[in-house]
């Protein structure tokens, strides 16, 4: 945390070009370190004591910015419903809108996407009851996008507890600007940067795997430089498989004879944009025994 708002500043004051470009890219990979922790307190593993784990997902959301509740609820969503009808999105589906499954896949990819936990979120603490509009539960394009089953989790979700989270990011950014004499460029380059980096790993895990809640992720393979920067966040199906293992044992849950795909060749396959589902909802990237 303390290096994020340290580049933030940099990147705030500097002259150079070149050491605003740097101080973007370094704040992208070491803002990840955040939310792979952010991500840690989702599960309430990131500390043994449930009250420290939750302050410290707090404080680590203010850094996305979103609400540790908020995401919660999303993220466990998102561990009930991987890979079924609701959340291929790299699959195309009969009877899908074409048009939306485009946009919203490069979405993804370009980086626009981080903006929905900040936006969403912020909306729930103006108005907790959007997530119960009938255009977000009961119609075609709701359930195509996963919205269905996303709004349906906050049912369930700590209303109050959210929207006060929510707050205290907002005041924990207000505070960066103030005493670190923050500016838009800088600050908007460095989420720029964050926005794209963190987006182009969240369905690089998932695309193109097989349809099944626990297997439909990959252990994908990476720089160990990287990985380190994400915390084993690559180790994707093992935390699927195991979700309530720290990141640190992740590489003990790897099989030696599973196939693992690099990062960046998934990552290229997802430009040229979704797939057709194959019809035994096995991988095609899977070489076949």
């Amino acid at each position: 945390m303390s290096g994020c708002l340290a580049l933030l500043w940099l990147a705030s004051h500097t002259q150079s070009g070149w050491v605003l470009l740097g101080s973007a890219v370094l704040f992208s990979y070491l803002n990840n370190t955040n939310f792979s922790l952010f991500h840690e307190a989702e599960h309430k593993i990131l500390h043994s004591n449930e009250t420290v784990n939750e302050w410290f997902g707090r404080i680590l959301g203010a850094f996305f910015p979103t609400s540790l509740g908020f995401h919660r609820a999303g993220h466990l969503n998102h561990h009930a419903h991987n890979r079924s009808e609701f959340e291929t999105f790299d699959y195309i589906r009969p009877g899908e809108n074409l048009p939306l499954k485009y946009v919203q896949w490069y979405c993804v990819l370009t980086g626009v996407y981080w903006t929905l936990p900040p936006l969403a979120s912020l909306a729930y603490m103006i108005w907790p009851g959007y997530v119960r509009l009938g255009s977000l539960r009961n119609t075609a394009e709701a359930r195509q996008t996963a919205t269905m089953t996303y709004a349906k989790a906050y049912d369930r979700a700590p209303e109050t507890v959210i929207r006060l989270e929510v707050g205290l990011s907002i005041l924990l950014q207000m505070a960066f600007f103030q005493l670190l004499d923050l500016n838009w460029v800088g600050w908007g380059c460095c989420y720029a940067a964050f926005a794209l980096n963190w987006a182009s790993l969240q369905y690089a895990d998932h695309a193109f795997s097989a349809c099944d809640p626990l297997t439909g992720a990959w252990n994908l393979r990476v720089n160990p430089i990287i990985r380190a920067f994400f915390l084993n966040y690559h180790y994707h199906k093992a935390h699927h498989e195991h979700p309530k293992v720290p990141w640190i044992y992740l590489g003990n849950y790897l099989d030696p004879e599973e196939f693992r795909p690099w990062f960046w060749d998934i990552y290229w396959l997802m430009w040229r944009g979704p797939q057709p589902l194959p019809a035994d909802g096995r991988s095609p990237l899977v070489p076949r025994r």
